[in-house]
């Protein structure tokens, strides 16, 4: 099990989970941040610090966002585990599902 990142976070990223993730499993892409499910230790100190509660258990998450455990996971596919956030820095993509999303900006 994992925790998961999930639709709140979408043109949010507030980061203040990845300021508090002791293993720095928490990438960001363009719009979103994702949680590495190899790399997530379920700490859970991310969930609490997120503003929007975009952060879930993966058995918690809600039902139309269940989706996004896989999003989440999918989005490693081409980058393996790499250890941490913090040496890759931010990447200039997000996984399909999101970046087909319309802006969740307010206007």
């Amino acid at each position: 099990m994992t925790f998961v990142i999930a639709m709140p976070c979408v043109d949010v990223k507030d980061k203040a989970c990845i300021d508090e993730c002791p293993v720095d499993c928490i990438y960001e892409g363009e719009r979103m941040l994702y949680v590495h499910p190899d790399e997530c230790t379920d700490c859970g100190a991310c969930e609490p610090v997120c503003p929007v509660e975009a952060i879930f258990f993966e058995d918690d998450t809600p039902q139309d966002w269940q989706h996004f455990t896989t999003v989440n996971a999918e989005f490693f596919a081409d980058l393996g585990s790499p250890g941490s956030s913090a040496k890759l820095g931010p990447i200039g993509r997000d996984h399909p599902v999101v970046a087909a999303l319309p802006s969740q900006c307010a206007l």
